[in-house]
C-alpha cells in the first residue's frame, strides 16, 4: 500500500498523497511505541510539497497508534512526559535479560510443570500460576514449544500487524533453494516458519547445518529464543527496540564459508520505501562485517505481492520478480492454486541470479532458456516483447498496437489509446490526460500515489479517498444522533 491509512484530515482538500522522506540522521524523529516515527510530506496539486508531518511506522490506522505530529510544531514540557509515558506502558513485560533468564529457568523444568497462558499468550514460571489462576491455562509439549508460531495466536490485525504465516510448502522450498545455492547463514526478517524449520532440521541432523537469526516485532517471541537467535525489530524504520545491533552485526559476520542471506516478509500494507531503506542498511553492515572488499549487496529474498513489482525495481533495481507462489497457512485467499485467480499473488523478489532458484517441476515451472530463469507453465515467452511477461499467473497475449503483452481479460480502448478492462471509465480524462484515478494532471494512474492506498492484503476494504473535507465528516455525536433517530423509526 502506498501510506499509512492515517486520518490526516489536517491534510485538506488540495492533497492528493502523501510521501515519506527517509531522515538522513541529522535530525531525530520522535518516538512512538513502535519507535521512531516516519517523516511524512503531503503531495498537493501540480505537484506541490506540503506540510511535513511525522506518524507511525509499523500503523497504518490512527486508530492502531494515535501519533501525529508536525515536523514544525512546538511540543510542550508536559506532552512530551504524557508520551513518554505512554510509550513505556506498551513496553513489553519484561526486558531482553529477563526473558533469557525465564526461557533458562522455564528450560529446567519438569514437563508436568511447564504451562503456557493462551489468555496472556506467555509461558508460565512456578511462581505465576496463582496469578493466572482464573486464566485458560495448559500444558504444552516439547513439539509444541519448537513451533512457537503454532502454540501462540497469530497477530491478524490487518492494519498493523497482519502476521500470516508460511505453509510447510513454501518453507520447505525456501529452506532448500537457499541450502542448495550454498547459504549456511539464514537472516529471517519476519519469517518465523523459517526460523522454526531450521532449528527443527538441525536436530534431524539430516541436513548440513544451518544458523539463524529472527528480527521480528512481535516481542512474544523473546520467550522462546535466546538473544542470539532472536531480536525484536521493527522492519519498517530499522530500530531495535533492545538495542540489539551487535548481535546482527555478530551473525552477519562470515566464517569458513558461511554465506549468510536474508529472506524478508513484509506486511503487505507497508511501505516499500523505507522497507527497502531498511533492507540496504541491513546489508550495508553486512559488507562492513566482511573481510574482503566488494560492491556486492547481500543476498536478499524479498517476499511481497506482484502487483508492488515498479515499486520494489524502482527502489532496488538490481531485483528480479520470480514467478514462485509464496501461499500462507491462515490466509483465506494466498493460496497455491491451478488456475489464475486462484493462485497466490505473492512472489520471490530476488538479487540472487534467477537460473539458480530451481522452482519445483512437480508444481507447474519449467525452465526458459530465452530468460535463463523458471517459470510458471502458463507464462509463454513472448518473442516480440522477448520476455515471459505473465505477471498474475494467467497466460498474457501480445497487443499489436500497444507493442506488449496485456492481461488476457484486458481490450484495446481506441478512445484511451490503451489495453484496458473492457468497463474501465473510458474517456473520464479525455483530452486531458492525468490520472483516472484521484484527477491529477500530474501523473499516470500506474504511478498513482493512492492508487493501492486501501489494499489490505490483496483486497479492497474502502473505495472512500484518503482525504476528506471536514465539513463532510460527522461528529460522533452527529453520528450516534443518526443512529437513535434509525432506531426510532
Amino acid at each position: 500500500c502506498s501510506v499509512n491509512n492515517m486520518d490526516t484530515t489536517e491534510a485538506g482538500n488540495d492533497s492528493f498523497g502523501i510521501d515519506v522522506i527517509l531522515s538522513d540522521g541529522d535530525k531525530p524523529a520522535p518516538c512512538c511505541p513502535h519507535g521512531p516515527t516516519l517523516l511524512f510530506e503531503k503531495i498537493c496539486k501540480g505537484g506541490e510539497r506540503g506540510r511535513r508531518f511525522y506518524a507511525c511506522s509499523a500503523c497504518r490506522d490512527r486508530k492502531d497508534c494515535k501519533f501525529f505530529q508536525w515536523e514544525d510544531e512546538k511540543v510542550s514540557d508536559a506532552r512530551l512526559l504524557a508520551r513518554e509515558a505512554e510509550n513505556h506502558s506498551k513496553r513489553p513485560p519484561f526486558n531482553r535479560d529477563e526473558y533469557c533468564g525465564r526461557l533458562r529457568k522455564f528450560a529446567s523444568l519438569p514437563m508436568d510443570d511447564k504451562k503456557f497462558c493462551q489468555d496472556c499468550q506467555i509461558l508460565l514460571q512456578p511462581e505465576d500460576h496463582e496469578d493466572h489462576s482464573s486464566h485458560r491455562v495448559r500444558s504444552i509439549t516439547v513439539a509444541e514449544l519448537q513451533r512457537p508460531s503454532v502454540l501462540m495466536l497469530p497477530l491478524d490485525n490487518k492494519k498493523s500487524n497482519a502476521q500470516y504465516l508460511f505453509t510447510d510448502r513454501s518453507s520447505h522450498f525456501l529452506l532448500d533453494t537457499l541450502a542448495a545455492v550454498g547459504y549456511r547463514k539464514v537472516l529471517c526478517v519476519g519469517t518465523p516458519r523459517l526460523q522454526e524449520l531450521i532449528k527443527l532440521r538441525n536436530l534431524e541432523q539430516k541436513h548440513k547445518q544451518m544458523k539463524s537469526l529472527l528480527l521480528d516485532i512481535d516481542f512474544r517471541y523473546a520467550q522462546f529464543y535466546s538473544q542470539e537467535e532472536f531480536c525484536h525489530y521493527n522492519m519498517f524504520n530499522h530500530h531495535f527496540f533492545d538495542g540489539e545491533v551487535r548481535i546482527l552485526q555478530t551473525f552477519l559476520t562470515e566464517y569458513d564459508g558461511e554465506k549468510v542471506v536474508m529472506v524478508a516478509d513484509p506486511p503487505f500494507g507497508g511501505l516499500v520505501k523505507p522497507l527497502a531503506n531498511s533492507f540496504s542498511l541491513i546489508s550495508r553492515t553486512w559488507k562492513m562485517q566482511k573481510s574482503e572488499t566488494g560492491n556486492s549487496d547481500m543476498p536478499l529474498v524479498w517476499i511481497f505481492p506482484y502487483f508492488f513489482e515498479s515499486r520494489i525495481l524502482e527502489c532496488l533495481p538490481s531485483f528480479t520478480m520470480l514467478d514462485y507462489q509464496v501461499d500462507y497457512e491462515n490466509h483465506p485467499l494466498y493460496k497455491h492454486g491451478k488456475t489464475g485467480r486462484k493462485q497466490s499473488p505473492v512472489r520471490l523478489f530476488t538479487n540472487i541470479n534467477p537460473r539458480d532458484v530451481v522452482l519445483p517441476k512437480e508444481e507447474g515451472y519449467r525452465f526458459c532458456s530465452v530468460c535463463q530463469r523458471f517459470v510458471w507453465t502458463l507464462n509463454k515467452h513472448c518473442h516480440k516483447c522477448n520476455v515471459c511477461p505473465s505477471k498474475d499467473g494467467r497466460e498474457w497475449r501480445h497487443c499489436s498496437t500497444c507493442e506488449k503483452c496485456v492481461k488476457p481479460s484486458w481490450r484495446h480502448c481506441q478512445a484511451c489509446g490503451c489495453c484496458a478492462l473492457p468497463d474501465h471509465p473510458c474517456g473520464q480524462n479525455q483530452g486531458k490526460g492525468g490520472c483516472f484515478n484521484c484527477g491529477s494532471l500530474e501523473h499516470k494512474h500506474k504511478i498513482c500515489p493512492l492508487k493501492d492506498i486501501h489494499r489490505v492484503r490483496g483486497r479492497n476494504v474502502s473505495h472512500h479517498p484518503l482525504f476528506k473535507a471536514k465539513a463532510k465528516r460527522k461528529s460522533g455525536v452527529a453520528h450516534r444522533a443518526k443512529k437513535t433517530a434509525a432506531a426510532l423509526v
